[in-house]
């Protein structure tokens, strides 16, 4: 049986940067980010720790396709994206590591 997987957004405190990712474990993965396990790494060096969209699929292979596609769309189909689920640009982090 396959895992499934999350494709997630996050920004940083100014929206003024996005990361597009894909992973199995979101709460996991969100911490990581936060606590810039990676200090090298991109959003890291750009205080990117403010999760503003996710969404689940059934598989992991259907996450990483539709992860490609949402990084090959500009800036503008992902800022509506976001405020189709998070209009007021919460960050769902808090939410996510309630769970």
């Amino acid at each position: 049986m396959e895992r499934g997987g999350t494709v997630y957004i996050m920004t940083n405190k100014y929206h003024t940067v996005f990361y597009v990712g894909v992973t199995s474990e979101l709460i996991y993965r969100v911490v990581q980010h936060r606590d810039k396990l990676y200090p090298k790494s991109f959003t890291a060096r750009y205080n990117v720790s403010k999760l503003v969209y996710f969404e689940h699929h059934d598989s992991i292979a259907g996450a990483i396709a539709r992860e490609k596609f949402l990084k090959g769309k500009r800036r503008a189909y992902k800022v509506s994206l976001i405020e189709s689920m998070n209009p007021e640009w919460n960050d769902l982090g808090d939410d996510v590591l309630q769970w």
